[in-house]
């Protein structure tokens, strides 16, 4: 039989009959609008719309990938990513845009999706928080990162002036300023003087 007689399987839909977007409805998504640019997220299908960063946290970000590519990557440890979208989960899709990620060698090469999403999950997140993120949808980010495969999620938070390192079975630990960042085992040798 062809397939070109089959026909298209419908999208999937919610119980309350909400179509759920899939990464490649994401990725035609135009990313700027006549309003300005735009960035998404998928949350299990549905559509999440994520403001543009501001000046401290495209810092911050920038930050995380310079301390990344010289401690991590020029070491030849993996690769950084800037930010980037990761499918962590299909059908539905959940697609995040983490603001840097880490790819141990032991992962590479990466796998991409269709859209060139990662496919791959990193060993390593930074998560830099927005004003508008609320404490709930952290930590729920970062449990998803979690069960995903992710080793590392280190929250930056501007506002506080700290960072919170997260890793599967075992507590939160918070760094602030003049307190040295590690991340054994996905880096190893890597240590920073974390400065906010």
């Amino acid at each position: 039989m062809s397939t070109a007689t089959l026909p298209t399987p419908p999208a999937p839909t919610t119980s309350e009959g909400i179509r759920l977007l899939t990464a490649a409805d994401l990725a035609a998504l135009p990313t700027r609008l006549p309003s300005g640019d735009v960035k998404y997220e998928l949350h299990d299908g549905r559509l999440i719309v994520i403001p543009p960063p501001g000046d401290v946290h495209a810092r911050q970000q920038a930050r995380w990938i310079t301390a990344l590519m010289a401690h991590g990557e020029s070491r030849g440890h993996g690769q950084v990513r800037g930010e980037v979208g990761v499918i962590l989960r299909r059908n539905p899709d959940r697609v995040v845009g983490p603001d840097t990620a880490f790819v141990a060698v032991k992962s590479l090469p990466v796998r991409l999706s269709p859209e060139g999403y990662l496919e791959t999950i990193p060993e390593l997140v930074v998560e830099v928080r927005r004003k508008n993120d609320t404490g709930p949808e952290v930590k729920a980010k970062v449990r998803e990162y979690l069960a995903a495969g992710v080793e590392r999620v280190w929250v930056a938070d501007p506002d506080a002036r700290t960072v919170t390192a997260h890793g599967p079975s075992q507590p939160a630990q918070v760094f602030a300023a003049a307190d040295t960042l590690t991340a054994d085992p996905v880096i190893p040798g890597f240590a920073v003087l974390f400065r906010p």
